[in-house]
């Protein structure tokens, strides 16, 4: 199994660990209910099937997570047996899942998924037993696709920060106008803004910036709320969020009202700020970004008519015992980049077209890189003790000076 894989099994894992991780689960259920009610769902896999996790799993790889972190939930080794299993309450549990959550499919289609995910075999169950299922759930239940949607508040800060991006005002710069991005997070229950700042790009090594400096200030959130867009949702999202033992969540495609609240800052602050802008008055992006913190400082301070007569910023604090900050160590882990790179035979690695030399036992091998994105703190990924393995500059002027070992095929002492 490669890392790769590992990496999805390990991210698979820490989905459904997320809710008792991050502190999010229903606070009237045990750890014990947790777990119960977790081994009765139906989870997608790395490889898009279906499938159940019991209850001593779920346990142990919960206890693996709190001793050792993400890594922990790594597999060592991994194999798959492809046994069948009867038609039982589980295989029923499934069939009510995949047609309530997909009511048009059909019954040969389920039945496929069934096959497919190694659940049943087809000498063990046959189409027309799942069909005929399919037609009782068809008259005890008329499924649709109605959604619940509600307005609704989180009761105490750092809950939920919802993040997203805007377009701002065309700046000038050397006779060329360029668009420039805004990013921020803002946190559900005080519609303080934790985190924000100005870029020439929308991406997610911005983004990840004005997260880190949000969770440096005000500590971690339970959950952090994104829409689907490439810089929220991926790889190196899911691997941040794990690292800091955060559930991560997405707006399903046409609800708004699951990010109002950041839609609605962003409303604001191109009425009040933006729409006032002369932007002849900026002769680069950070005066720009300067005068956006101002603004940002202005509107943390005001009164919000939805806080009852308090500003964003009293209703942040009057909770302050509700920030749980990390160590410097911890958070400047969690926000290295992540990425497999091939060694070359001469011990080089590419990293944004400049050479990195790393240690000659990784010659030739495939290596999970961290590295800062300003590229000042870069590590190779030990994958016999977990431990992050600095690295440096190609320095040929320097390799050419330096003593090899000399290795003795003959002789004594």
């Amino acid at each position: 199994m490669d890392d790769e894989t590992k990496k999805k099994i390990a991210l698979f894992r820490y989905g459904i660990l997320a809710p008792i991780i991050s502190g999010t689960y229903d606070e009237g259920m045990s750890v014990k209910e947790f777990f119960r009610d977790a081994s009765n769902k139906i989870y997608t896999n790395h490889k898009g099937e279906d499938t159940k996790v019991s209850i001593t799993t779920l346990e142990r790889w919960y206890y693996k997570y709190k001793k050792d972190g993400f890594d922990a939930l790594m597999p060592k080794r991994r194999s798959d047996t492809g046994k069948s299993r009867k038609l039982d309450g589980d295989i029923i549990e499934q069939i009510k899942f995949l047609k309530q959550e997909y009511p048009r499919l059909p019954a040969t289609l389920i039945y496929q998924k069934l096959v497919d995910n190694g659940t049943i075999t087809k000498l063990d169950v046959s189409l027309s037993t799942v069909n005929r299922y399919i037609n009782q759930l068809k008259l005890e239940k008329k499924y649709n696709t109605n959604k619940d949607i509600r307005r609704y508040e989180r009761e105490h800060i750092n809950e939920v920060w919802c993040g997203d991006s805007s377009v701002g005002p065309y700046l000038k710069l050397d006779g060329k106008k360029k668009r420039v991005y805004i990013i921020a997070l803002i946190d559900d229950a005080s519609r303080y803004v934790v985190g924000i700042n100005i870029f020439f790009h929308d991406n997610f090594v911005n983004l990840m910036s004005v997260m880190k400096s949000a969770v440096i200030k005000f500590g971690k959130p339970k959950v952090l709320n994104f829409d689907n867009g490439s810089a929220y949702k991926n790889k190196q999202m899911e691997l941040l969020a794990a690292r800091l033992g955060v559930t991560l969540n997405y707006c399903a495609p046409y609800t708004p009202i699951s990010k109002a609240k950041i839609e609605r800052w962003f409303r604001t602050l191109k009425d009040h700020w933006m729409a006032g802008l002369n932007m002849n008055d900026y002769k680069n992006i950070d005066e720009l970004r300067s005068d956006l913190m101002k603004y940002v400082t202005h509107y943390n301070t005001s009164v919000h008519s939805s806080l009852n007569g308090l500003s964003p910023q009293d209703r942040f604090f009057k909770e302050s015992h509700m920030i749980k900050r990390l160590s410097e160590n911890h958070i400047d882990k969690s926000f290295l980049l992540e990425y497999e790179r091939r060694v070359s035979a001469d011990n080089v690695v590419m990293i944004d077209g400049t050479e990195y030399e790393v240690d000659y036992r990784y010659s030739k091998q495939r290596i999970t890189l961290r590295y800062s994105p300003d590229l000042s703190k870069i590590y190779v990924v030990d994958k016999q003790t977990d431990e992050l393995v600095p690295i440096k500059l190609l320095n040929k002027h320097e390799n050419a000076v330096i003593k090899r070992e000399k290795v003795k095929l003959t002789g004594g002492m």
